[in-house]
C-alpha cells in the first residue's frame, strides 16, 4: 500500500524523506484510532435482544453498587413482582421494589454482584434470563457474601427492556 521512494540529498531538501515518513506514520495512527473507536462503539452497544436483557440486569446491579435507587427504578416495570430470597409471600409493585432497594442502598456499602452462566431466552417482547449469582458487601459494618440462582423476566416496552418479575433462591 505505501511505497517509499529514495530521495537523494538536494540542498534545501534534506528533510523530505523524514517528512514523508512522518506523514505516513500519522496517517496510519489516524486510521488505527478510527478503527479502534468504531469497534469500541460497537462493543458498547448491545446489539441483540439477549445482550440488551443482560445489559439491563447489569445496569440494575451497577445502580445498586452506586447506591442509586432512582436509576435502578428506571429498569423496573410498573407491574413488577418478585419472590425474594427469604420471602414467604409475593412482593408486588414497582413502588415496593424501589422502596426496598432504596432502604438497602442506605444500609449497604461496597456491594458487588456477579452473574454466572446466564441463559437468555427471547420470545418477541418477553424475555427471561436464568443465572447463578455471587455477591458481597457490607451491611451494618459486617461483611456479607451470598450466592444463589435466579430467574428474571423482562418485557420490552417502547424499545426498552424492563424487569417485570424476579425469583431468587439463595444457595448455601
Amino acid at each position: 500500500m505505501w511505497t517509499e521512494r529514495a530521495v537523494y540529498y538536494e540542498p534545501g531538501n534534506a528533510n523530505l524523506m523524514e517528512t514523508k515518513t512522518m506523514r505516513r506514520n500519522a496517517s496510519l495512527v489516524f486510521i488505527a484510532c478510527f478503527l479502534l473507536s468504531s469497534v469500541a462503539g460497537l462493543a458498547a452497544e448491545p446489539s441483540s435482544d439477549a445482550e440488551q436483557v443482560k445489559a439491563t440486569l447489569n445496569a440494575m446491579w451497577e445502580a445498586i453498587e452506586r447506591g442509586d435507587a432512582e436509576t435502578y427504578a428506571q429498569h423496573v416495570h410498573p407491574d413488577f413482582t418478585q419472590f425474594g430470597e427469604g420471602d414467604v409471600y409475593l412482593t408486588q409493585g414497582k413502588q415496593n421494589e424501589v422502596e426496598s432497594i432504596r432502604d438497602y442502598v442506605r444500609r449497604a456499602t461496597d456491594v458487588h454482584t456477579e452473574m454466572h452462566q446466564p441463559i437468555v431466552t427471547v420470545r418477541g417482547d418477553v424475555a427471561w434470563i436464568v443465572y447463578y449469582w455471587t455477591d458481597a458487601g457490607v451491611v451494618g459494618g459486617d461483611r456479607f457474601t451470598s450466592r444463589g440462582k435466579s430467574t428474571r423476566i423482562f418485557v420490552k416496552e417502547n424499545g426498552r427492556w424492563l424487569c417485570i418479575h424476579g425469583h431468587y433462591t439463595a444457595v448455601p
